[in-house]
């Protein structure tokens, strides 16, 4: 879900002000090249909906997780300002030693996945798929695996997902970076999305979010979406912090002199603004998210680091028809960035084909509709090839010492990505 859904009763001017850039649509596309595994068999168990399977990472390294809540007491909760500090869930993934005994790690926790079933999000009708009991490819606590050179230490990402989407949404990259050799992030922005369980089991919903929007006058709404960016880069920072200090030795493993960050639509706006403020993450990608609070009229009312562009390396990767040329927020930052940069595009993708819908979507029994209109033309498996393909490659080229050099020009490995010139 994202939040041009909780503007459809709005007036259009309403409904633009929401688009956000958290809100240019949501979700990967995992529909992987990879067999689907034993542990998405994509049975559909009587009344609990498809078990829906995730491509397998392709990487040389197994992959473990764990879940984790952090607490921020330097600041009282943006949305609820009688709770005196900020808490967080997070997912970390890495390059795991050893998965024997490990249980395999479910794709989301039962109290979130039944928040996100009731949405029905993208779509997707109710009950049609099983959140809780689909499983991704890591083994839960697994020991990590240290390399033998460079300290022993690892490169670590900060994943960011699109507006009201769960921190699970990007699971397929996640887990193909994972297996690459970096340790990855996952981030919940609490009461934006609509279920984040907590250790206790409480579930944290986006009422407040939800509370906000519709009491904020359209004139407004801008402001609105600058408090809900603000938000995330603050939790974004936060994570930052913590990363020397994250449990099961992770923090020893983490080289916090290579940090990155990746997002989906609002992640990535929240992962471009996060860079621009803090000098700690030294390269990033946004996955078609754009870099404005209020799309109409486009180009209004646009983000710092639109306006300033970045010194640093930074990857555009975008739907069909959506780049530099055509998106005046990502002109502005191409215009002004200074660094590395690249704008790719996915050719027939739709704003979903970056996330795991893609995957889900074609087991779920939706119509063509459906998939049209969240993943578009594009193949699922090569959209998800081509999108692991590029964003390897940049974070290696940046931050893992190895460049194998996919990012120099169009490749005839990935026909369906064309470079958008100057």
């Amino acid at each position: 879900m994202n939040l041009r859904d909780l503007r459809s009763s709005r007036s259009r001017s309403r409904r633009g002000a929401l688009a956000l850039g958290l809100a240019v649509a949501t979700v990967l596309a995992a529909g992987a090249a990879s067999p689907v595994s034993a542990q998405g068999s994509g049975d559909t168990p009587a009344g609990h909906g498809v078990r829906a399977a995730l491509p397998a990472p392709t990487g040389p390294h197994a992959v473990g997780t764990f879940s984790t809540r952090l607490v921020d007491r330097s600041r009282h909760d943006p949305w609820v300002t009688s709770q005196p500090y900020r808490e967080l869930m997070v997912s970390v993934w890495y390059p795991a030693r050893a998965t024997g005994g490990h249980p395999v790690a479910p794709y989301m926790a039962k109290g979130a996945a039944a928040r996100w079933n009731a949405a029905a999000p993208h779509g997707i009708p109710k009950d049609a798929v099983d959140w809780a009991g689909m499983r991704t490819h890591a083994r839960q606590g697994a020991p990590v695996k240290r390399p033998a050179t460079g300290g022993g230490r690892l490169p670590v990402l900060v994943y960011s997902a699109g507006a009201n989407d769960p921190r699970t949404w990007g699971t397929s990259l996640v887990e193909e970076m994972a297996s690459r050799g970096y340790v990855v992030v996952t981030v919940d922005h609490t009461y934006e999305s609509p279920g984040v369980e907590f250790p206790d089991g409480s579930v944290k919903t986006d009422k407040p979010l939800r509370d906000a929007l519709a009491q904020t006058p359209p004139e407004k709404l801008p402001r609105l979406m600058e408090k809900v960016l603000d938000s995330r880069v603050a939790d974004d920072k936060f994570v930052l912090d913590r990363l020397g200090s994250l449990p099961h030795g992770l923090g020893r493993a983490v080289d916090r002199n290579r940090v990155g960050m990746l997002g989906h639509s609002a992640g990535g706006m929240a992962a471009a603004e996060t860079m621009y403020e803090d000098k700690r993450v030294r390269a990033g990608v946004n996955l078609d998210g754009t870099l404005e609070h209020n799309s109409e009229p486009l180009g209004t009312n646009l983000t710092p680091v639109a306006r300033h562009g970045l010194d640093r390396p930074f990857l555009l990767m975008g739907r069909d028809g959506s780049d530099h040329t055509s998106e005046p927020s990502w002109g502005s930052f191409w215009k002004h960035g200074q660094g590395w940069k690249r704008d790719l595009n996915l050719r027939g993708s739709k704003h979903q084909a970056y996330t795991d819908l893609a995957a889900v979507l074609p087991q779920a029994g939706v119509g063509r509709d459906v998939i049209g209109k969240n993943i578009g033309t594009v193949d699922p498996a090569r959209a998800t090839a081509a999108q692991r393909g590029y964003v390897v490659s940049f974070f290696d080229r940046w931050l893992g010492g190895r460049d194998d050099h996919l990012l120099d020009g169009p490749s005839a490995r990935y026909p369906e990505v064309r470079f958008v010139e100057k």
